[in-house]
């Protein structure tokens, strides 16, 4: 649905985006995640034609974004950091605004304002100023217009910047109901809400992209040390050290106590070693009942400190079904 061949943004010497190559697919909701100023919103003003780049192109479902600007345009909802909204307008005349905009046919804009109206909550201010509505709701009004004219892709930048904890989950379960419908692509610094929302993620820093997969697979493969958590039963000292002696292990530390008698484990090992059958043996025999034992992958936040450290020291790219050692 996006097609994305070797976008490159210039500033004289500043290079805001990298030579980006990557491709968005129909129905897919995908994660672009940085730090700020890695150029997220430089590269999403150019997918949208906002803004020229230096080199490179951008397919729309195979529309060149400059060449066949109206017609690629037609297919994007784009929503800013900063959504354009005209507050001294109702909701809903400015959506009739942004329809006439759009050349959404006259007769089909009143349906139109009523499908983004209920697909983003907004029934109850829609005859409200939007300088007198909260800055949750103007985020929705942000993306009602976006959604007008029912477009195949959205793209979403940093949509939940500047709301409350409740605002975010709600501007999340939106975002998650518009993906049945549409090609959504979303960038945020934010890593929870890349990995609650999106299947695959692309994580860019100063203008690079370090990796492309999904959140599983990044931390599966980036992982140097398989993690093991574990509650046991048993004294914590002796337990330690008979984890210890474990060949493949790299490090035994404690959670916490839970019960009287029984303390969390967090152990670290080699990725070419399974230990939780030595594990299991080396507990048994010592006498020291084993509660709970599971694996535990790498989180998408030590994904972002890894790769971004990884980008710094020019590292290659991490793409899909390779691992940092290929």
């Amino acid at each position: 649905m996006i097609e994305v061949k070797g976008l490159t943004k210039r500033y004289g010497n500043l290079v805001a985006a990298d030579n980006l190559n990557f491709t968005v697919q129909e129905g897919e909701i995908l994660g672009f995640l940085g730090p700020n100023g890695a150029g997220k919103s430089t590269t999403m003003k150019m997918m949208t034609g906002y803004m020229p780049s230096t080199e490179g192109t951008v397919l729309i479902d195979g529309l060149d974004i400059i060449d066949d600007a109206q017609e690629a345009k037609r297919k994007i909802g784009y929503v800013p950091e900063i959504p354009p909204l005209y507050k001294d307008m109702t909701v809903t005349e400015y959506l009739r605004f942004v329809s006439e905009l759009k050349n959404i046919p006259k007769k089909e804009i009143k349906e139109k304002i009523q499908y983004a109206v209920s697909k983003l909550r907004l029934e109850d201010v829609k005859n409200r100023l939007i300088r007198n509505i909260s800055k949750g709701f103007r985020q929705r009004v942000g993306l009602a217009q976006a959604i007008l004219g029912k477009p195949e892709i959205l793209i979403l930048d940093e949509p939940t910047v500047g709301l409350d904890p409740k605002q975010i989950i709600e501007m999340r379960e939106l975002i998650r109901e518009l993906g049945k419908e549409h090609t959504i692509m979303i960038s945020s610094h934010i890593l929870f809400e890349i990995n609650q929302l999106c299947e695959r993620v692309i994580i860019i820093n100063k203008g690079k992209i370090v990796a492309i997969d999904s959140p599983e697979n990044l931390s599966k493969r980036l992982s140097t040390a398989s993690r093991l958590s574990l509650r046991i039963v048993g004294d914590e000292e002796k337990v330690i050290n008979t984890i210890k002696e474990i060949p493949g292990v790299q490090s035994v530390s404690v959670i916490g106590q839970v019960e009287q008698e029984s303390y969390d484990y967090n152990v670290l090992s080699d990725t070419n070693y399974d230990i939780r059958k030595r594990v299991f043996f080396d507990m048994s025999k010592a006498g020291f009942p084993i509660l709970e034992m599971k694996t535990v992958e790498l989180t998408l936040e030590e994904v972002f400190l890894q790769l971004t450290g990884l980008s710094e020291k020019g590292e290659g790219v991490v793409e899909e079904g390779e691992s940092e050692d290929e």
